[in-house]
Protein backbone atom coordinates (compact mmCIF):
# COMPACT_ATOMS: atom_id res chain seq x y z
CA UNK A 1 0.00 0.00 0.00
CA UNK A 2 1.17 3.50 -0.69
CA UNK A 3 1.99 5.66 2.25
CA UNK A 4 0.91 9.29 1.99
CA UNK A 5 3.41 11.85 3.21
CA UNK A 6 2.02 15.05 4.61
CA UNK A 7 3.77 18.35 4.03
CA UNK A 8 4.02 20.72 6.96
CA UNK A 9 2.10 23.99 6.87
CA UNK A 10 5.39 25.82 7.53
CA UNK A 11 6.61 24.78 4.09
CA UNK A 12 3.77 26.74 2.49
CA UNK A 13 4.21 29.68 4.87
CA UNK A 14 7.90 29.80 3.97
CA UNK A 15 7.13 29.49 0.27
CA UNK A 16 4.67 32.39 0.42
CA UNK A 17 6.98 34.63 2.46
CA UNK A 18 9.90 33.86 0.18
CA UNK A 19 7.90 34.62 -2.97
CA UNK A 20 6.58 37.90 -1.58
CA UNK A 21 10.02 38.79 -0.23
CA UNK A 22 11.56 38.34 -3.67
CA UNK A 23 8.88 40.52 -5.29
CA UNK A 24 9.12 43.29 -2.68
CA UNK A 25 12.93 43.22 -2.69
CA UNK A 26 12.95 43.51 -6.48
CA UNK A 27 10.61 46.49 -6.19
CA UNK A 28 12.94 48.04 -3.61
CA UNK A 29 15.95 47.57 -5.89
CA UNK A 30 14.00 49.16 -8.75
CA UNK A 31 13.13 52.19 -6.61
CA UNK A 32 16.73 52.37 -5.41
CA UNK A 33 17.87 53.11 -8.96
CA UNK A 34 14.80 55.19 -9.89
CA UNK A 35 14.01 57.15 -6.73
CA UNK A 36 10.61 58.72 -6.26
CA UNK A 37 10.58 61.14 -3.36
CA UNK A 38 6.82 61.48 -2.96
CA UNK A 39 6.71 60.29 0.65
CA UNK A 40 8.46 61.56 3.74
CA UNK A 41 10.76 58.59 4.37
CA UNK A 42 11.26 57.39 0.79
CA UNK A 43 15.03 57.81 1.06
CA UNK A 44 15.12 54.96 3.62
CA UNK A 45 13.84 52.46 1.00
CA UNK A 46 11.28 50.60 3.17
CA UNK A 47 10.40 48.15 0.39
CA UNK A 48 14.03 47.07 0.19
CA UNK A 49 14.26 46.56 3.95
CA UNK A 50 10.93 44.77 4.39
CA UNK A 51 11.48 42.66 1.28
CA UNK A 52 14.80 41.50 2.70
CA UNK A 53 13.25 40.77 6.09
CA UNK A 54 10.44 38.76 4.46
CA UNK A 55 12.95 36.90 2.30
CA UNK A 56 15.09 35.92 5.30
CA UNK A 57 12.00 34.96 7.30
CA UNK A 58 10.60 32.89 4.46
CA UNK A 59 13.87 31.06 3.95
CA UNK A 60 14.11 30.35 7.68
CA UNK A 61 10.79 28.50 7.42
CA UNK A 62 11.38 26.96 4.00
CA UNK A 63 14.85 25.44 4.42
CA UNK A 64 14.07 23.31 7.53
CA UNK A 65 10.76 22.20 6.00
CA UNK A 66 12.52 21.09 2.82
CA UNK A 67 15.12 19.19 4.83
CA UNK A 68 12.29 17.47 6.68
CA UNK A 69 10.62 16.50 3.39
CA UNK A 70 13.85 15.01 2.02
CA UNK A 71 14.39 13.06 5.23
CA UNK A 72 10.98 11.35 4.92
CA UNK A 73 11.67 10.00 1.41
Amino acid sequence: MSEQKMISIWFFVGLMLTALGVIITATGVYFLFRPQHETTLAELNPSLWWGGIMLVGGLSFLVPAMKNIRRKK
